[in-house]
């Protein structure tokens, strides 16, 4: 009878891990960095993220600043570092940096920087 018991507590356990397991991966993403780039650009706030977006899209003096302003405004995080989304909208997300020195980092990146 203790057989029983004891397999009946591994099927509990190993049921529970995979579980674990399987929430675990779900709730990170990584960030994805385009064009040869080796870095994401992470802002503080979807505001300074809409700021630097609309000037580089003026063109002319407006988007050589917008180039500043992403250059100023903007943390550079590797490529691959895992992630948390912590809200979404239709352009990007609001994140959480999970790994690496910048854990903790929370800002906003485009929606084309996530997997």
């Amino acid at each position: 009878m203790a057989w029983r018991n004891r397999r009946g507590i591994r099927r509990v356990v190993a049921t529970s891990l995979i579980l674990l397991f399987a929430m675990l991966a779900g709730c990170t993403h990584k960030l994805v960095a385009h064009n040869g780039d080796t870095t994401v650009d992470v802002y503080s706030n979807k505001d300074q993220f809409d700021k630097v977006k609309s000037m580089k899209s003026e063109g002319g003096a407006a988007g050589i600043f917008g180039g500043i302003g992403e250059s100023m405004l903007a943390k550079k995080i590797p490529s691959a570092t895992p992630v948390k989304i912590l809200s979404s909208d239709e352009e990007g997300s609001m994140i959480e940096v999970m790994d690496g020195p910048e854990k903790g980092l929370q800002g906003y990146v485009a929606k084309d920087n996530l997997d």
